[in-house]
């Protein structure tokens, strides 16, 4: 969410309908996947962007503060996944950033919004920052589309009159906890907004406020992959069963989908249990400091100054580790290849095709302060991932890419 964001990877991801309240499977709606770099301007700093949304994401949580299941198309940009969704009627279709971290939708950072009967301005201004961007306007309410079937109607959304970093997208399909919200409209700083997930499940399109997620990792500019599933999950996404996980207590990881995990590097531990964050707008796996120099003097690992990210020899990569996440009583192993940044997509980062480099980094502060962890993007495409509001709770599941070597 910062100006280079139009320069990185996109995504189109797969839509399906189902009539189960749980599974997306039985009778799916698929639409056609696409996936582009959008290499406009320059190179991509991976690190800037996290790490500045990371510092916003632990600094600021409060102030920001018979039915079916469905899935909708979704673009990702290495620093976000993006889903094509439509307001107003007729409808305009607008490229919004898919986030978990937040839970506000807005539009007009690029197309600018279109006023159709079903628009309605509430006069009320409204304003987010991410650290990595901001926006401002008035809020509105509106019909939304995510896909066949998840039409929303008298949908709160913020159209922006004033916004930076969003180069390249049209705003955010925030997907966050509601208590996010809290604080967005200037003028009515207790008020909460409801987030497009739950006016789903209010208005009877689907069962239970609970997000599916399934990314997969990618190496080339064309490539079918990934899905959003609103109201329940796709069994043929994942592999075995799904294990869940409540929602921390700690604070400020409890205002997002927080959840406490420990980390080993092989047998050796590198974060005690803790609490941290499941984040879609975050690409890299971010680390404690502590824990980032651990992991970082275990694996031999060297800073590259170029693009801020760790760089490893073709030795030390044969020689790496399962970066092992300890989640409730499961262990969710991320493998040599699944901890490196695809090489085939190292130029766009301001790399050397020859190098490898590791996705995991630095969160930029000590362990203990109640978020230290982010388990980003470069984590959710080797697991699938639940965001399940209804029961307080997270849930992980391995999929068909998670011992994937296409890095």
């Amino acid at each position: 969410m910062f100006p280079f964001a139009s320069l990185l990877t996109t995504l189109l991801l797969a839509l399906s309908i189902a009539a189960s309240p749980v599974e997306a499977r039985d009778s799916p709606v698929t639409l056609s996947v696409a996936r582009r770099l959008n290499l406009d301007g320059g190179t991509v700093n991976l690190l800037e962007h996290d790490q500045a949304r990371a510092a916003a994401l632990k600094d600021n949580p409060a102030s920001n503060l018979g039915r079916r299941a469905g899935s909708i198309p979704a673009i990702n940009e290495a620093v976000s996944y993006i889903a094509q969704v439509g307001i107003g009627s007729p409808a305009t279709t607008y490229n919004l950033i898919v986030d978990t971290g937040s839970s506000n939708t807005w539009v007009g950072a690029g197309i600018a919004y279109v006023k159709t009967s079903t628009s309605v301005n509430t006069g009320q201004p409204v304003a987010v920052s991410y650290g990595s961007g901001s926006f401002s306007g008035t809020e509105y309410t509106d019909t939304v589309a995510l896909g066949s079937g998840l039409t929303i109607t008298k949908q709160s959304i913020g159209v922006a009159s004033r916004s930076t970093g969003f180069s390249g997208v049209d705003g955010i399909l925030g997907i966050g906890p509601l208590a996010l919200t809290e604080g967005t409209l200037t003028n009515e700083p207790t008020t909460t907004i409801p987030t497009v997930t739950m006016n789903l499940d209010s208005q009877g399109i689907i069962s239970e406020v609970v997000v599916g997620v399934s990314f997969e990792p990618t190496n080339s500019q064309k490539v079918t992959n990934g899905e959003l599933t609103f109201g329940g999950t796709d069994s043929t996404k994942y592999t075995g069963t799904i294990a869940y996980t409540p929602l921390t207590t700690t604070s400020p990881a409890s205002y997002y989908w927080g959840i406490n995990e420990s980390i080993t590097y092989g047998t050796k531990t590198i974060l005690s249990q803790t609490a941290g964050i499941v984040d879609t707008g975050t690409t890299l796996i971010l680390l404690a400091s502590n824990a980032y120099s651990a992991y970082q003097s275990a694996t031999g690992a060297t800073l590259d100054r170029s693009t801020g990210l760790l760089r490893i020899t073709l030795t030390q990569y044969n020689a790496l580790q399962n970066l092992n996440f300890n989640i409730g009583s499961n262990t969710y192993a991320l493998t040599p290849n699944g901890q490196i940044w695809p090489r085939s997509l190292n130029t766009y980062i301001g790399g050397s095709s020859s190098y490898i480099y590791l996705v995991v980094n630095n969160l930029g502060s000590p362990s203990g302060q109640g978020l230290d962890f982010i388990n980003g993007q470069t984590f959710l495409e080797r697991f699938y991932s639940v965001f399940d509001t209804t029961n307080s709770r997270v849930g992980f599941a391995t999929t068909s890419y998670t011992g994937a070597t296409t890095n």
